[in-house]
């Protein structure tokens, strides 16, 4: 389980979402097998507003696990799902061996307005309690039961104008069950490490995973702002992108540089696990790791030392 892993140091994983066809699919391996090589501690799959990707993100969950063996969690949302639908999901996630779930509120079918009242799962939290609950029903026949990750954002959560409150909403998450947190993605480190001293001072102490997502493009920096309100890319990143030619190759060389030097310090100051968003694809992620000079996660862990 991913909660036992972050207590033996620190964690290495990739964020993938389910292709739309058999083409999108066969690519994305690709690149999960390229990847695999940096022997990521476990790898996620996302899952489409409102469950609009329920049996791709299912589908994906098995095929990745049943093809590379690798530690595998897919996302779960509340959004448009009855008890009875999360009951089967998790009965058929036990049952292929998966061992964790990171549990989300989700996004609003068609990024409108939503009558969350109507919900058999209004809040995160109330996800948390009924997997948490599924887990203390199954124990006697043998279940370990699931690890439940959620999600956290260093820069504040794009719907809670009040930081306290939004803290106090992580607080009740990790109390009805939750075993780490995932971030948002960011670009200025200072975040995660206030957001970890926040997470202290409320009484949180599950680990915090760093999102980081290489900037590979200004429509995807575009994107990134739309998507998650309140996004802040820092000047000084600003400034590299503004120095360029403009062009795509020297955008991504911007933004996997920032990454890597966001990885370096997140390495260096002790955070408990490092998340690569990885967009499908496999080349930024892989450059990261060889930028720091490293084979694969293992190293990147400290496993191997230098004799000096």
């Amino acid at each position: 389980m991913i909660g036992k892993l972050l207590e033996g140091g620190t964690t290495f994983s990739f964020e993938f979402f389910p292709p739309k066809d058999e083409g999108g699919a066969d690519r994305l391996f690709d690149h999960i097998q390229k990847l695999e090589g940096l022997n990521p501690s476990f790898v996620s799959i996302t899952y489409g507003a409102g469950g609009s990707t329920r049996k791709l993100t299912r589908d994906v969950v098995h095929r990745v696990r049943e093809r590379t063996g690798l530690v595998t969690m897919p996302h779960l949302t509340c959004v448009s799902h009855s008890e009875s639908e999360i009951q089967e999901i998790l009965e058929g996630y036990a049952e292929r061996g998966i061992t964790d779930i990171l549990a989300l509120r989700g996004d609003a079918p068609g990024g409108g307005e939503h009558d969350w009242a109507s919900e058999d799962f209004a809040y995160a939290s109330k996800l948390v309690e009924f997997i948490a609950k599924f887990n203390d029903r199954h124990k006697a026949s043998g279940f370990a039961g699931f690890g439940i990750g959620v999600a956290g954002f260093p820069e504040g959560h794009p719907g809670t104008g009040n930081r306290l409150d939004e803290m106090n909403h992580l607080k009740a998450k990790v109390d009805a069950g939750a075993d780490f947190v995932v971030t948002q993605m960011f670009f200025e480190n200072r975040d995660y490490f206030d957001f970890c001293d926040r997470c202290v001072l409320g009484g949180i102490r599950v680990p915090v995973v760093a999102g980081i997502m290489p900037v590979q493009s200004i429509s995807g920096m575009k994107r990134m702002a739309d998507l998650a309100l309140g996004m802040r890319f820092p000047a000084s990143m600003l400034r590299a992108v503004r120095r360029t030619d403009g062009s795509a190759e020297a955008i991504r060389r911007v933004g996997v540089h920032w990454a890597t030097e966001q990885c370096r310090d997140l390495l260096d100051h002790g955070a408990r696990g490092i998340h690569f968003y990885t967009l499908n694809t496999s080349g930024a992620t892989i450059e990261i790791y060889r930028t720091l000079g490293v084979r694969d996660s293992g190293q990147l862990a400290g496993g191997e030392m230098l004799p000096f």
